[in-house]
């Protein structure tokens, strides 16, 4: 665990990029009823386990540190053109009362997260990871970032691919354990402790509040440059 010098380095808003992965309604929206998520098993942990309470409180002070927010999306077209179909869940998927369509009330950010005008939002429609292949890498390499603080959802699947790829691409990730969710409940500690902490920053929430704490920075004007 890093000082927490050492840690607000990392954290510095001019070089880091808060990622919520898949916090839309189609997958963790209304989670005491299930009536807008597709997985409402997952959206009830989500909520439950105080996972978006944390990952809305993170949003907020990014935007008021200064600190980029990337919103990633999951969805698909009507007609499923360009989606997979080559894994299980992706023929579950589509069997699914809640379909992710591009346009539709599923793919918008779910509530109590806010997005700013300065937000950027990515959407994919195939794959498992908010990073690999989609525009992501190159965004970041565009807002000098240099840290990836990792968020959402889930982490039986695009959690762990949003960390491997940003470790791979050569950022330093880190993550708030305490702002990610997945199911069953027991298996989120699992997946923190025995794998996501070998190749990432594992903090809580409160600790990265502590690091961007102050006055609004001025948005950023020049990209950092990574080797």
């Amino acid at each position: 665990m890093p000082s927490f010098e050492q840690l607000a380095e990392q954290l510095d808003p001019a070089a880091t990029v808060l990622l919520t992965v898949e916090c839309q309604n189609g997958v963790v929206g209304n989670g005491v009823t299930g009536k807008d998520s597709a997985l409402p098993e997952l959206a009830a942990q989500a909520r439950s386990s105080g996972a978006l309470t944390q990952i809305a409180r993170l949003v907020a002070a990014a935007h008021e540190a200064g600190v980029q927010v990337l919103h990633a999306v999951a969805e698909r077209r009507p007609d499923g053109r360009g989606s997979n179909h080559n894994a299980r869940l992706f023929r579950a998927a589509r069997r699914l009362l809640v379909q992710q369509h591009t346009g539709s009330r599923a793919v918008r950010i779910a509530e109590p997260i806010e997005v700013a005008d300065e937000d950027i939002v990515v959407r994919r429609l195939h794959g498992l990871s908010p990073i690999a292949g989609t525009d992501v890498d190159a965004l970041l390499r565009n807002l000098g970032c240099r840290t990836l603080v990792v968020t959402g959802v889930s982490a039986n699947v695009a959690i762990p691919n949003a960390v491997f790829d940003a470790v791979n691409l050569g950022y330093t990730a880190v993550v708030p354990a305490d702002a990610i969710a997945g199911v069953p409940p027991e298996y989120t500690p699992a997946m923190v402790r025995h794998t996501l902490a070998l190749v990432a920053t594992v903090v809580s929430t409160d600790e990265v509040l502590a690091c961007w704490k102050g006055p609004r920075r001025s948005p950023r004007q020049t990209p950092v440059t990574r080797a």
